[in-house]
Formats: structure tokens, C-alpha cells, sequence
């Protein structure tokens, strides 16, 4: 890890952790997804939530850790991996028709996510274009941006009213 300014810079490996999530109308898209992907998959760390997790475990004989159930702290606990840099990439096929009981948590993920700069998949084309991409397969430079120190100096500025660069 090194820091430039408002940024630091995290390493991410060549082999990635990556978690897959699917809303429950999104599981059979997953898995199918997944079969397709296997190969390019299996050289990858994998975990997910509770019962996508484990239904893609027995699907495809990949090794993929489960968390809890999304409802049931699943996406908490995918969100403090990402917080602690243990997670590079997440696919989550969700249902935007569909009103989840957790949605909140949802977008707290995907919150971090956005904060911890990790690629995110939100739809099969998506996660096709990224699994795809060269750097799948390469180390790459995360940007995670120190809000915190962006707001001081904005605050800064602001009380010397000099413009904001």
C-alpha cells in the first residue's frame, strides 16, 4: 500500500478474491454464469453468501467459501472483507424488480464497493466485460480515494476562500 496525495494505492494480485451474490430470482442466471466461467473461476479465490455460495459449490465443484445469508448478515460480512482488502471483485446478480428485506444492507455494499474502488458486476453482460479483461489475469493498482482528507481540504480552502482545485 502506498498513498499520492488523496489516494492510496492497493495492490491487487493476479489471483483474485471474488464474490459472487445473486438475489434469489438471480440464482439459476448465476449458475449458469458460473458453469460457463468455470475455468477462468477456478483460478480465483471464491466466496459468496449462504445459499448462492453453497448452490454453486454443488453446482460446479469449485471451492467457494459461504458467508451468511444476505438477510442474515451475509452482505455485512462480504462488505468487512472488502473494508480489511480481502475481497478484489464482486459479481452480484441482482433483481431490480424484486423488494428484498435487506435492501439496505445492499446498498451499504455497494457503497463500499464504490469507496473501496473493486470492480462490481451487477448484470451478466457486465460480468462477462470483466472476466474477460485482461487484467483478470494481471496484478492492478486500486485507487482508493481518502475522502475524509478531500473534505478537510475542501473545508480548508474554502475558510482561506481560495478555489477549489
Amino acid at each position: 500500500m502506498s498513498e499520492m496525495n488523496d489516494v492510496t494505492i492497493v495492490k491487487m494480485e493476479r489471483q483474485k478474491s471474488i464474490a459472487l451474490i445473486a438475489h434469489d430470482n438471480r440464482k439459476k442466471d448465476m449458475i449458469e454464469w458460473v458453469k460457463v466461467n468455470k475455468e477462468r473461476l477456478g483460478k480465483h479465490f471464491l466466496c459468496g453468501t449462504g445459499t448462492t455460495a453453497r448452490l454453486l459449490a454443488k453446482e460446479t465443484d469449485l471451492p467457494i467459501t459461504a458467508f451468511n445469508s444476505g438477510p442474515l448478515g451475509g452482505d455485512q460480512q462480504i462488505g468487512c472483507r472488502i473494508v480489511e482488502g480481502n475481497i478484489d471483485f464482486m459479481i452480484f446478480f441482482w433483481d431490480p424488480l424484486a423488494a428484498q428485506p435487506h435492501d439496505p444492507d445492499v446498498k451499504a455494499l455497494l457503497r463500499i464497493a464504490a469507496l473501496y474502488d473493486i470492480p462490481v458486476a451487477s448484470n451478466q453482460s457486465t460480468a462477462d466485460f470483466l472476466i474477460s479483461s485482461p487484467l483478470m489475469d494481471q496484478e492492478y493498482d486500486r485507487k482508493i480515494i481518502d475522502y475524509a482528507k478531500r473534505i478537510r481540504l475542501r473545508t480548508e480552502a474554502y475558510a482561506e476562500n481560495q478555489p477549489l482545485s
